[in-house]
């Protein structure tokens, strides 16, 4: 930690899948900037790290502060998104060169990287160099990632909104279930790669009666012949059934059950998942014959639904952009923000602490399997009393014409 006072230019980046309130949390960068003597300018990086190496940054001191007001409720990235991973820098250090290149251009010492898992690593890696080459530049990460899978927080910055969203949609997909007097199997399938964050999430509805009866999670092994008797056993009883399953359920064995596993990787060789639901139908029907089945992919819905994001996260995401500038000025530099919560009978509690990126970086933290029923088909109350407290409060959401006001950016390069 340095003592002493750092002036210079800030850049805010945005990577990695968006969520419902990532813009919060760039908000709580760019606002907290702007008002700090300390920093001179505020960059937005257009779409990530690479608009940092393409020399492509937004002066956000030029737009209207009302208008960037509305980043509170805009879905998506605002600024911009990329899936980029840059070298290790023993191995090829071209892509820091022209880092520390715009970075002396514009006289950056704050940079901010808001993403998941593979942005924290990122962020990790620059943070390094810097302090390697002896430019000095505070580095911090501001999580993102509804998967809720980064080590050490509490929770992440947009999975209460997803959590939100999907157990809303199974409360209404479950009564849309009851409308006929025929029977009916839905099953619907979450986000989720190697953590079952969200699918799990499918379990509040629940509380209110109207969830599913069986959610299956990628952190135990899939059983095929367990699931079609699980399935048989709800449907014998109810004469229906609604199933969560997460896109990255697998068999002992590791592969995915997913007919869409080899469709290809994204840009951190990651497999691209889908089509869980459709292929898990499709079984169901030959297994219960003349029995309606219906398959529903949530898809990019989960993670763009902010009409129905939760009050608490985009407080809480607003608040972890805020720290992390407030936390880099006052001489902090490679750490990423995350939240120290409590639940207790004086209620829940979040409070802002920091972990040291090298922890965050490529590590993924899965859901407990205590929180995981015998069965492995469902989830335990522990989950939910861990879950319900994220999903309080309303958004605050400007609409027009009964539509919603998203955010207009002038998007004025710099030079």
């Amino acid at each position: 930690m340095s003592e002493k006072t750092l002036v210079g230019s800030l850049i805010i980046g945005q990577s990695g899948g968006p969520s419902s309130v990532i813009n919060c949390s760039a908000y709580g960068v760019i606002k907290t900037g702007l008002e700090n003597p300390n920093i001179t300018k505020v960059y937005g990086a257009f779409h990530g790290i690479k608009g940092v190496l393409n020399d492509q940054l937004m002066i956000m001191d030029e737009e209207d502060p009302a208008e960037l007001a509305n980043m509170l409720h805009t879905p998506s990235s605002a600024l911009g998104s990329c899936r980029y991973k840059i070298a290790d820098p023993d191995v090829d250090d071209t892509d820091y060169k022209r880092i520390l290149e715009i970075f002396k251009k514009y006289n950056v010492r704050y940079f901010f990287y808001n993403g998941g898992n593979d942005s924290m690593d990122t962020c990790n890696k620059i943070s390094k160099y810097m302090n390697r080459v002896g430019y000095e530049c505070r580095v911090m990460g501001v999580p993102k990632t509804i998967d809720n899978d980064l080590a050490g927080t509490d929770h992440c910055p947009g999975f209460a909104s997803a959590a939100k969203y999907i157990a809303t949609s199974f409360m209404e997909v479950s009564r849309d279930c009851h409308v006929y007097d025929t029977g009916m199997v839905t099953v619907i399938e979450c986000m989720g790669r190697h953590a079952g964050w969200l699918t799990a999430a499918a379990a509040l509805a629940n509380v209110k009666g109207d969830g599913p009866d069986l959610v299956y999670l990628p952190e135990v092994d899939f059983d095929m012949d367990q699931f079609i008797a699980d399935v048989k056993r709800i449907y014998a009883e109810k004469k229906n059934c609604l199933v969560a399953v997460s896109e990255g359920i697998h068999y002992a064995d590791g592969t995915f059950v997913s007919e869409a596993k080899t469709s290809g990787t994204d840009g951190f060789g990651h497999a691209q998942l889908g089509g869980l639901a459709a292929r898990l139908t499709e079984i169901i029907k030959a297994e219960l014959d003349g029995v309606k089945v219906r398959p529903i992919e949530l898809s990019l819905l989960q993670r763009c639904a902010a009409h129905c994001a939760s009050g608490t996260d985009i407080a809480e995401s607003f608040m972890s952009g805020k720290v992390a500038v407030e936390s880099a000025v006052a001489g902090i530099t490679d750490k990423m923000v995350g939240f120290k919560c409590t639940r207790d009978e004086n209620g829940y509690k979040c409070e802002p602490e920091l972990f040291d990126l090298s922890l965050v970086a490529n590590t993924e933290k899965k859901v407990p399997l205590e929180w995981i029923n015998e069965a492995g088909n469902g989830v335990t109350q522990g989950f939910i009393d861990y879950c319900l407290p994220l999903i309080q409060g309303e958004t605050g959401m400007v609409k027009e014409d009964g539509l919603p006001r998203f955010v207009q950016l002038k998007r004025v390069f710099a030079k």
